[in-house]
């Protein structure tokens, strides 16, 4: 196997693994090496379509964008087990871009011994093909209850024979702690791997650290390899499992963008886009008042959903249907990006027991079945004729992909509204022209549909991770790097 395998553990979720390891892969990448990244395990409502043998299927969107990162074609065996959290107990699991039912169904622990074949193979599959893998830890590798059954942290790394970072956000408080008690309670020979620790999210003067990071190494006998600056507009999504609600805005408010947020809610980082655009403030939606204020030019979204009849009925025991109603009954912009187009239809039928039966908000005249079958697949289209609210998309195109179990088409006759179709099979829009409906995640990844709708644009997605590479340049030792795929 050739490939130097370069993995970043963190003392907790959010430590910035995700970011950093993005970082890494664009890093390498341009050194002219042949980069691949690796997460054995994901667990996240966050999915993108990579190939997959021949087809498509479903990996995290951390791993997606690390691939390109990388300058490398998204694979599934770059993360080939990933949770679908479905409610607080239950995950659906996608085995190599497939779900697996009888994994799904299989209790948590008596997974590991099924899947870390299949998750080796891919690791060794990678590790054959590249120069630099490099791999992404989950949560904490020093989690003792789980270290029996682990397939993600130290088992993969032994497996890789990986040098590893260790890194801890130091905006949180403990940091010197918490990188002790991660590495004191890892094995021995567990501990010989890990080549340094980062500080990230630091904010103030370096020199304060002193004498700490000494003492640590001192302790431990590993080094304090960078201090990582805070940096909250890198440009990437948020970490898996991260939810950053913020409100955000750039430069003076022209337009408010309202995004519910239910429980299950999916596909979050389809919305990086309107983050970093100038003029859109962006809101994270959980009750009423939230919504009341807005004008009619301000535009209501209801995102993708991985439990819709659920997150409905949440929506519904908040008061939050009604606001979205009455926003529409003003003629204002209101838009359903898959789960959300399913609850703005009339009715969602469940013959399979995949989701659950519900009542739809009546805003299209839409009936949405949920199929046995996932349709996984990348899809490149363009928009019809549009009116209204949404006319500046008429004509415009539009690649993205579709995860989804539910199929929907017209209802037969006039119910509630009415719905024409403005993309064959994926996107409906009332005769108000105010209430669109759309299956395809990556709408606002489009430039053309962003000048077309918001009159801007946001720096492409290889100036992201260029910006990633040279933010590493500016406060890591180059030969720190190196020395990790010597």
């Amino acid at each position: 196997m050739n490939a130097r395998c370069v993995m970043v553990l963190g003392t907790t979720s959010g430590a910035g693994k995700s970011w950093l390891a993005t970082a890494l892969c664009r890093w390498y990448a341009n050194r002219g090496l042949k980069v691949a990244p690796f997460k054995a395990q994901n667990m996240s409502n966050n999915a993108r379509v990579a190939a997959a043998g021949g087809g498509q299927g479903e990996i995290g969107s951390a791993q997606y964008f690390q691939a390109l990162a990388a300058r490398a074609e998204p694979d599934v065996r770059m993360n080939p087990l990933l949770l679908k959290p479905e409610a607080d107990t239950h995950s659906q699991v996608v085995l190599l871009g497939k779900v697996d039912e009888a994994l799904t169904r299989m209790p948590w622990r008596e997974r590991s011994a099924r899947v870390w074949p299949p998750i080796a193979a891919a690791l060794d599959a990678l590790r054959a093909q590249n120069d630099v893998v490099v791999i992404e830890g989950a949560g904490s590798p020093a989690e003792i209850n789980l270290m029996d059954s682990d397939i993600v942290n130290m088992r993969v790394a032994r497996r890789a024979q990986a040098r590893c970072l260790l890194v801890t956000d130091i905006d949180r408080g403990g940091a010197f702690a918490h990188l002790y008690g991660t590495w004191a309670l890892l094995r021995p020979e567990d501990r010989e791997l890990i080549r340094g620790f980062v500080l990230n999210k630091f904010r103030g003067d370096p020199a304060l650290l002193a004498p700490a990071p000494r003492q640590l190494q001192d302790m431990t006998g590993i080094p304090t390899v960078a201090v990582l600056p805070m940096w909250r507009d890198h440009g990437l999504p948020e970490e898996d499992g991260v939810f950053d609600d913020r409100a955000t805005l750039v430069g003076q408010a022209e337009r408010t963008i309202a995004i519910v947020a239910y429980p299950h809610i999916s596909n979050l980082d389809e919305f990086q886009a309107l983050k970093n655009l100038p003029g859109v403030r962006l809101v994270w939606a959980r009750e009423p008042a939230q919504l009341e204020g807005l004008g009619t030019n301000d535009w209501i979204i209801l995102p993708g959903s991985k439990h819709t009849s659920g997150d409905l009925a949440w929506l519904r025991a908040q008061g939050l249907d009604r606001a979205v109603l009455r926003h529409a009954d003003r003629g204002a912009a209101v838009l359903g990006l898959c789960g959300g187009l399913q609850m703005l239809g009339v009715e969602m039928t469940d013959p399979y027991g995949i989701d659950g039966q519900a009542r739809g908000l009546g805003l299209l005249c839409l009936s949405t079945a949920f199929a046995a079958d996932k349709i996984v697949r990348r899809c490149e289209t363009r928009f019809g004729e549009l009116a209204g609210r949404w006319a500046g998309l008429s004509g415009v195109p539009l690649r993205g992909y579709e995860i989804h179990h539910g199929q929907t088409r017209a209802c037969a006759g006039a119910v509630q509204a009415d719905a024409r179709e403005v993309i064959p099979g994926l996107a409906w829009q009332n005769a108000a022209g105010n209430v669109l409906g759309l299956y395809v995640h990556g709408l606002f990844e489009e430039p053309a549909v962003l000048q077309a709708l918001l009159g801007g644009k946001t720096p492409a997605a290889d100036a992201v991770f260029d910006g990633l590479a040279q933010f590493l340049d500016r406060h890591v030792d180059s030969d720190v790097l190196y020395a990790l795929i010597s």
